[in-house]
């Protein structure tokens, strides 16, 4: 089977400077949507047809298995399948899809596809019970598609007709390249209508059949940003009641956001406004407080994520505890048990088993051992103004409070450092570390008194 995929309109409406195909759903392009769920039915040719923005809507879809065809002028949906023929094959079907109609199922589109085998040209139709503004199917006594009459051509009993047609078809190939040869523009917009095609079909010969989608929402498009933000909706909430299927709790289904692939194992708990972003796995009993957003991530078995924590990039291993308002970032690596409290930032450092930075400290380009402690206030200094250096921490490590590691350190297994110290040398296993500092307490000091006004 051949998929053609209409993708150059320019999407005025929007009213962006991005092509309307690229404008995201649920973090990824409206056109890669409609990619994937074209991949599921297994195509022999899979054609993207581009216009307003070829070369950056081809940038961002780029795949071995996707050929791209350019509208150079925006003429017409059937005008723009017109250009897909030199690569199609032939002597197989043809399914048109539209690459602002993202939310199609492919059980739907298979469903189609079955009933326009043996050459039939079929049509994704939907009942509505407001129809106003599409084109109706027309059907005789014996229920067949005899045309499709557009809004304004339609007689008033054909206004009341409540079927659709949605302009998802599949058309035997060889058939369609001589039908839209046949097309004429005589319409106020002097472009060629890919529905037309099913008049000329029917004068042919052919049977036209339909089938139609489980939900309405199946076949929206987007042409404005209010529709982009329906959609949206519509998606994360078939997203949310999944995860509900799977057995996730879910505070508030309407509150949570999937924009790339969440994995949850078993008696996983998501309280309300959550972000997960790109590739997120959670195993199983993870918990995540209110307000987090996780990105590119995985949380092993046990964890619990504290409200309005962020995470980037991170590895969690089991029974770690985040937050709250933590921030872990790319290449950060949690070993079990370990924690991260509040106001701990973490970039690019592994921190071992059991060992903790629970209050207001920055650790970057680290490596922290087992079972040790990092003190409030701690900071590693990692830059120095043009390059990065490691701090290494050993095992079983005390870090007093408001202490400074300058980078390149290592500290010594089982070293203790004094509150206030800052490390600019390596320390030896065992020992403790500090600045001298000398405390001093004078008597008859008298606090400065507010002026009176």
């Amino acid at each position: 089977m051949n998929i053609v995929i209409l993708a150059a309109g320019t999407g005025k409406r929007m009213r962006s400077a991005l092509p309307k195909v690229l404008h995201p759903l649920a973090g990824r392009p409206l056109l890669s949507h409609v990619i994937d769920t074209a991949r599921t039915l297994q195509p022999s040719r899979l054609v993207v047809v581009v216009g307003h923005g070829a070369e950056q809507v081809q940038a961002a879809v780029a795949a071995p298995d996707v050929q791209f065809a350019v509208q150079a002028e925006q003429l017409g949906t059937g005008h723009a399948v017109r250009q897909a023929l030199p690569l199609l094959d032939p002597a197989q079907p043809t399914l048109v899809l539209y690459g602002d109609v993202p939310l199609t199922r492919a059980s739907t589109l298979q469903r189609l596809v079955d009933a326009a085998r043996e050459g039939r040209y079929g049509i994704l139709t939907v009942t509505l019970d407001d129809p106003t503004g599409y084109g109706r199917i027309v059907r005789d006594a014996a229920g067949f598609v005899t045309r499709i009459v557009e809004q304004k051509d339609a007689s008033p009993d054909q206004l009341k007709i409540a079927e659709i047609n949605t302009g998802i078809i599949v058309t035997p190939t060889a058939q369609l390249s001589m039908w839209l040869g046949a097309l004429k523009n005589e319409n106020a917009q002097g472009e060629y209508y890919l529905t037309d095609v099913v008049e000329l079909a029917i004068e042919a010969g052919f049977e036209v059949v339909t089938a139609q989608p489980d939900e309405e929402w199946e076949t929206l498009g987007v042409n404005s940003k209010a529709q982009l933000a329906e959609l949206e909706r519509i998606h994360q909430r078939n997203i949310a009641e999944t995860l509900l299927v799977d057995g996730v709790t879910l505070a508030d289904p309407a509150r949570v956001d999937v924009r790339g692939t969440l994995r949850c194992g078993r008696d996983v708990s998501i309280d309300v406004n959550c972000v997960f972003e790109g590739d997120v796995t959670l195993a199983d009993n993870v918990t995540i407080g209110a307000n987090c957003v996780i990105r590119n991530a995985s949380v092993g078995a046990g964890t619990r994520i504290d409200a309005f924590t962020h995470i980037d990039g991170a590895e969690l291993g089991a029974h770690t505890v985040i937050g709250p308002y933590a921030r872990l970032r790319p290449g950060a690596q949690l070993a079990d048990e370990a924690h991260v409290g509040n106001f701990v930032e973490v970039k690019n450092a592994v921190i071992g088993h059991g060992s903790k930075a629970n209050h207001l400290t920055y650790i970057g380009d680290a490596d922290i051992g087992a079972r040790v402690n990092i003190g409030a206030g701690t900071i590693t200094c990692n830059y120095d103004g043009a390059n990065k250096f490691r701090t290494v921490i050993e095992d079983d490590v005390f870090v007093g409070s408001d202490t400074q590691l300058v980078a390149p350190v290592r500290v010594g297994r089982g070293v203790t450092i004094a509150a206030g110290t800052t490390i600019w040398k390596d320390v030896a296993e065992g020992l403790l570390a500090l600045n001298e500092k000398t405390q001093t307490a004078k008597s008859g000091y008298v606090r400065p008194v507010k002026k009176k006004s």
